[in-house]
Formats: C-alpha cells, sequence, structure tokens
C-alpha cells in the first residue's frame, strides 16, 4: 500500500520540486539581466561623459567668465569683451604646436571688426618666457597669464593650441578648435565663398587664414571606431626598434607627444602610474623630432613604458591628427576602440574603458587592405 502511495505521489512531488527550482532559477537569472542591464546603462552613461568632456563646449552656452591678469599685471575680465566677437586660444610658449602659429598670430588684427574676431590669447608658463614670444613674433593682441590650466579646464581645452569662437552676446560660437589651421580658420567671420567674391571683386587675394586647408585630401581629425589601427616600426629612445604589432594580442594605449608639448609634460608622470598599476595595459608614447629632449625627460621623470621616435608627423599622419597630446585605445586585435582623445584627461580615461565600443569587427578584407595601405 505505501509503495503505491509513494508511486503516485513521487512523479507529482518531482514536478513540484522541478518546477520550483525552475522558478528560482528563472527569477536568478532575471537579477542577474537587470544587474547587467544596469552596469550597461552606466558604463553608457560614462562613455557619453567623456565624450561630451572631450569634445569642448557646447555651441550656445554661455562662456565662462574669467579674471587673468595680462602680460603688463593688469587684470582683464572676459565681460569686459562683451559686444566683440571674440577668437579665445589656450596657449603654452613651450608647444611646439603653439609657437609654429605665433606669426599667423601676430598677423591677426588686434581689434577684430570688418567682419573678423578679436583674439585673446590665454597662455601658461613663465611671464617673462611669454613676453620674449611676444616681442620676438610682433604679437599685438591681448595675451593674459592663467596659472597652470584653471582657465582652461573650464573650457574643456585639454591641450594647446586649442580655442573657440566667442559671440558678441558671450556665448560659445563654435567647436572646440584644436590646432592652429582649426583656430585661424575661426579668425575670419565671414563665409569663404564671400571672401572669394570680394577678392574677385577688388582684385585682390584673398587673406584666408589657411588657405590650403579645403585642397588638402589628408585626415586632420583622427581615425574613428573600428578601424584598423596602422603599423609602424619606430626606434625606441634606449635604442632597437618598436612596431606595433610587437603587441598584438594587448590592449595598446598609444600616446602621441612632443618633448616641447606643456600638456605633455603633465601627462607624462600619469601614464607611468597608468603602466605601473596596470600591466595588463601596454602603454606606449610616440615622440618626435628631437631623440636627446625626450630621453632626457623620460630619464627626469622615471620613465619606463616605451617611448618610439618618429621623426616628424610621417605617424601622425597615419593617425589622423597632427597635434599632442592625443591618444587611442587599441584592442587585442589591432582595432581603434575609441574617437581621438585630445588632453590629458580625456586619454587618461581611455585606460578604463571596458570594452569596444564599435559593434561590428572589420572583415578580413578591411583588415588586410589596411595593414597593405
Amino acid at each position: 500500500m505505501t509503495t503505491l502511495i509513494l508511486t503516485a505521489i513521487l512523479p507529482w512531488l518531482l514536478i513540484a520540486v522541478g518546477t520550483w527550482l525552475g522558478y528560482q532559477l528563472l527569477r536568478q537569472n532575471g537579477r542577474i539581466l537587470l544587474r547587467l542591464e544596469a552596469i550597461e546603462k552606466r558604463l553608457a552613461n560614462r562613455i557619453v561623459d567623456e565624450k561630451r568632456k572631450a569634445a569642448g563646449l557646447p555651441i550656445g552656452a554661455p562662456a565662462p567668465e574669467f579674471d587673468l591678469p595680462d602680460l603688463g599685471g593688469v587684470r582683464r575680465k572676459l565681460s569686459e569683451f562683451r559686444g566683440k566677437h571674440l577668437l579665445l586660444i589656450f596657449f603654452n610658449p613651450k608647444c611646439g604646436f603653439a609657437t609654429r602659429m605665433a606669426a599667423d598670430l601676430a598677423a591677426l588684427p588686434q581689434e577684430g571688426g570688418a567682419g573678423r574676431v578679436t583674439p585673446v590669447v590665454v597662455t601658461t608658463g613663465d611671464a617673462n618666457e611669454n613676453r620674449k614670444l611676444v616681442e620676438k613674433y610682433g604679437i599685438r593682441c591681448m595675451v593674459l597669464l592663467q596659472e597652470q590650466m584653471q582657465v582652461a579646464s573650464l573650457y574643456r581645452a585639454q591641450g594647446t593650441p586649442m580655442g573657440y569662437r566667442i559671440d558678441a552676446a558671450g556665448r560659445i560660437a563654435s567647436e572646440l578648435a584644436v590646432g592652429a589651421e582649426s583656430l585661424l580658420k575661426l579668425a575670419d567671420l565671414k563665409a569663404p565663398q564671400q571672401t572669394t567674391e570680394r577678392a574677385k571683386r577688388t582684385g585682390h587675394k584673398s587673406k584666408q587664414p589657411d588657405p590650403s586647408l579645403a585642397r588638402s585630401k589628408l585626415n586632420r581629425t583622427g581615425l574613428k571606431v573600428g578601424a584598423v589601427a596602422p603599423d609602424f616600426s619606430l626606434p625606441r629612445i634606449e635604442g632597437g626598434q618598436l612596431s606595433l604589432a610587437d603587441l598584438r594580442g594587448r590592449r595598446v594605449l598609444l600616446v602621441f607627444s612632443d618633448p616641447n608639448c606643456g600638456p605633455c609634460d603633465e601627462l607624462a608622470p600619469r601614464l607611468q602610474e597608468l603602466h605601473e598599476e596596470q600591466p595588463d595595459l601596454a602603454v606606449l608614447v610616440i615622440s618626435r623630432r628631437d631623440a636627446e629632449a625626450t630621453r632626457a625627460k623620460a630619464d627626469a621623470l622615471g620613465l619606463s613604458f616605451p617611448i618610439a621616435m618618429q621623426q616628424q608627423w610621417e605617424i601622425s599622419k597615419q593617425y589622423g591628427m597632427f597635434a599632442t597630446p592625443i591618444g587611442y585605445l587599441i584592442d587585442e586585435e589591432g582595432i581603434v576602440v575609441n574617437d581621438v582623445a585630445v588632453g590629458v584627461e580625456p586619454i587618461l580615461a581611455l585606460a578604463d574603458r571596458p570594452a569596444p565600443l564599435y559593434t561590428e569587427a572589420p572583415s578580413t578584407k578591411r583588415r588586410e587592405a589596411a595593414l597593405t595601405t
């Protein structure tokens, strides 16, 4: 009798236990999925915030106020220029990119007008060093001194030269311009077509700040997410050669630097910290021109990550931007994980990226084509 009862009850008991276990499993999986969804949402928001920070202030936003001394010690505020269109330039006398635009900066009208902006330079560094540069090139515009990068950080300008056009109402009127060419393009408020037509009527040649830019077919905006990172083979400052292919199978934080770049000096010791704290991340810096100066700075700062040298811009050209400091995160397969990061903080933020942002891996044909071009 007992056997019959057990035989009748046991299947139902097993079904009940199985149903309960299934319910608990589904419930647990649901909690896991909710957690994963929450994590993905936080990461997505973080990535958006990083991109927004790297991209500069939005057009139409109020330009942050500042109160800075000029080279004569007289304090000036941004609000004093209300009613004028400004070209605000963040500058550093030790930055090779900035000093190379000094002659063009000197050629800009001091007070703007006639469809042009009034240039205002916010620079870092020693006052005497800046005075010598101003005198050497005959720069006539307003030059203001900031300590470190306190004003530049308000404008999300993480390097030099960078800047914005600011309208007469004190609002941001352009995207963050990176590099001399982009900044000089903002110097003329008139459209290029209007300037060309005016030149035809008067018989004078156009005085566009960078007349070659429109004709240039070079990529100057950096590589995009999902691009195959161009390979290279460069001499290391301590001897020997280093190629990107040598690091295949590891994540690589690739940074372009210059021994005369002020923000690069700020970035270097923090890259060393990443190198020591994240051994799974390969930190690689490409410097340029002066190997001796680069080696001296590396020794002074105790840098142990690899530093390779390009002669001028040959590798920067392949990576689509002529500026420093800039950086890319490259995954284990040699694919670019992020749009170009410009400046100290956006570059350091790359080390925390948890996963690639692109959705489709490049095809084998595309990879092979990229490696042979």
